[in-house]
């Protein structure tokens, strides 16, 4: 959950509370949910949470997309690794909303197809069919971008 809602706003704080008031959320409601939905309605509660702190926040600031820390390694590599990550997450970010999260949510934070269908609400197929049209276009618009050592 952790990375869906880091992987939406770039900043671990933020996705470290968004997580928190997820559960926090979850808790409160403990009385409708039921147990065999709980782990869609948390997804969905995420989602939308990171969502809405996205759109409120409106500048972001610089977060590498792998989360790497800057280290002794050298000035140039750290260069080129940022602008390649700052590629990566426009590229992403540019998706329409219902691709990215479906991208975000199986190709980020390993979900399999029939989590984000009943976290999205959407019947699997159209899962399948979203990830392949952002996965194209991903691949179509980073088509020079070496993600080997991303």
């Amino acid at each position: 959950m952790f990375n869906v809602a880091y992987r939406w706003l770039w900043d671990r704080a933020d996705a470290a509370d968004v997580v928190q008031e997820t559960f926090l959320r979850l808790w409160r409601m403990r009385e409708q949910v039921r147990v065999d939905t709980v782990d869609a309605l948390a997804f969905r509660v995420a989602v939308n949470l990171a969502a809405n702190r996205r759109r409120s926040r409106k500048l972001w600031g610089f977060v590498p997309f792998s989360g790497r820390e800057q280290s002794g390694r050298d000035v140039e590599k750290d260069v080129a690794a940022r602008e390649r990550d700052a590629r990566v997450r426009r590229a992403i970010e540019a998706l329409p909303i219902l691709m990215r999260r479906v991208v975000v949510m199986t190709e980020m934070s390993g979900l399999s197809h029939a989590e984000v269908a009943a976290t999205l609400q959407f019947p699997v197929g159209t899962v399948v069919f979203r990830r392949s049209l952002a996965m194209a276009r991903l691949r179509g618009t980073l088509a020079d971008v070496d993600l080997a050592h991303a």
